[in-house]
């Protein structure tokens, strides 16, 4: 889905730029461009950003949790 139709950006693209290392909306207007211009996309950019932030905080917590936890989490 478009979130930035002034610089043709789409949640993708910000998910890919959070994976690759973005984890701020001042990482996202350096490397995409969003927010920029219009400046309307930039509550639907944070909350894109936001969401795969904690998704991949919650990744991360699973990996380091200990092997019997998270047999006991299943």
């Amino acid at each position: 889905m478009y979130i930035c139709i002034c610089k043709g950006i789409t949640d993708s693209a910000i998910r890919e730029a959070v994976c690759q290392g973005a984890c701020r909306m001042r990482d996202l207007k350096t490397c995409l461009g969003v927010g920029t211009q219009c400046g309307k996309c930039a509550c639907h950019a944070k909350q894109v950003l936001n969401e795969v932030l904690a998704d991949l905080s919650h990744v991360k917590i699973m990996l380091h949790q200990p092997n019997h936890l998270v047999e006991a989490i299943n």
